[in-house]
């Protein structure tokens, strides 16, 4: 007996449960039912607020990013901007006529330095030892001198030179191998050792440390008889004296010949005749800011900023916040800075 009135128990709670478990749709669409107006009335007022919130997003109205279509929201999304820091750079490094340089011929460099500078160049430097060396610079000594790089270096390269280059002079300097330590090549590609390497350095201790950059390497190419490439630089290191390195890029400008034509002979015109202008009512100024407005978006604002990574100069501060990739190689816009250190739009 006891057994079968725990079993009616159980039973009658099961049952309890199946109508309940069975009234509660009844109870939400009763619930529903009773309350209709109040249900309707919320649903037509989500659908009143989603739709001003698109039509206010479409007019370039401020609200929430939720309630903008995707199109807006990407448009809007602005670039990072890089914090950027003046540095004065001492030295300068260009080649002299590259078209023509070999190794038989040698090269002919022509070095831009703000001070007195030493320039040493190294024939046949092995590509390990210059990578150790800049890393040596970092973690554990500056290359400030010829000689703290020859110590890294191990001597791991066939010939020497070295030239004084005077403050602020642009002397060309011939660099060639001596005829008995001529060779044809400097083995196939991948190479084990660079064609040739100039380092510039300060030569007196006290201008030292007017600048931040210690020491310039530049590593150029030179063509021989297995790599016929043009005699171009490859790389450029600025070594500061906190220890750091620095690949030094060039910036592609977006600037026309006919804007360039046209800022010559505006110039031999101020030069020549400034009574033409005054009689037109316009001032030197603004004539040179007319011929400097290139940019390729609008044509009719100054360029101004630095698009990273693929380092096109072609937007001015307008037309900056407008784009995500760049109009000239349509590539993702990661970063940008500007050339001039003036108020943007976006600040």
């Amino acid at each position: 007996m006891g057994t079968s009135s725990k079993e009616g128990v159980c039973f009658s709670c099961y049952a309890v449960d199946g109508l309940l478990g069975a009234a509660m749709p009844a109870i939400f669409l009763a619930t529903l039912y009773e309350y209709s107006p109040l249900f309707y009335i919320t649903v037509v007022s989500i659908c009143f607020v989603v739709t001003c919130g698109i039509v206010l997003g479409w007019r370039g109205l401020d609200v929430p990013v939720i309630l903008r279509n995707s199109d807006e929201t990407t448009s809007n999304t602005l670039i990072c901007k890089k914090q950027m820091k003046e540095v004065r750079n001492p030295f300068g490094l260009e080649i002299v006529n590259p078209d023509t340089a070999t190794i038989e011929k040698g090269v002919t460099l022509r070095p831009h330095c703000l001070e007195k500078c030493i320039l040493s160049c190294y024939w046949g430097c092995s590509v390990q030892k210059v990578q150790e060396a800049l890393q040596k610079h970092v973690y554990c000594f500056q290359i400030q001198t010829p000689g703290v790089l020859e110590d890294a270096l191990y001597s791991e390269y066939l010939y020497k030179e070295q030239h004084v280059v005077q403050k602020q002079s642009k002397e060309e300097i011939f660099i060639q191998l001596p005829e008995d330590n001529k060779i044809e090549d400097f083995g196939p590609v991948p190479r084990t050792c660079y064609p040739l390497i100039a380092l510039l350095t300060v030569s007196d201790v006290d201008d030292r440390e007017l600048y931040p950059i210690v020491s310039m390497l530049t590593i150029i190419h030179i063509p021989d008889r297995s790599y016929r490439m043009p005699c171009r630089i490859m790389y450029q290191y600025l070594l500061t004296i906190q220890g750091q390195f620095y690949d030094l890029k060039q910036l592609y400008m977006s600037v026309s010949d006919n804007a360039a034509k046209s800022t010559e002979a505006v110039t031999e015109d101020v030069s020549t005749d400034k009574e033409l202008l005054e009689k037109l009512g316009l001032s030197e100024e603004e004539m040179q800011e007319n011929t400097a407005k290139d940019c390729v978006v609008c044509q009719n604002d100054t360029i101004n900023w630095v698009l990273l990574p693929c380092r096109h100069v072609c937007l001015c501060d307008g037309c900056l916040m407008r784009f995500q990739h760049c109009p000239i190689c349509r590539q993702f816009v990661q970063e940008s800075f500007p050339l001039c250190s003036r108020t943007s739009p976006m600040d």
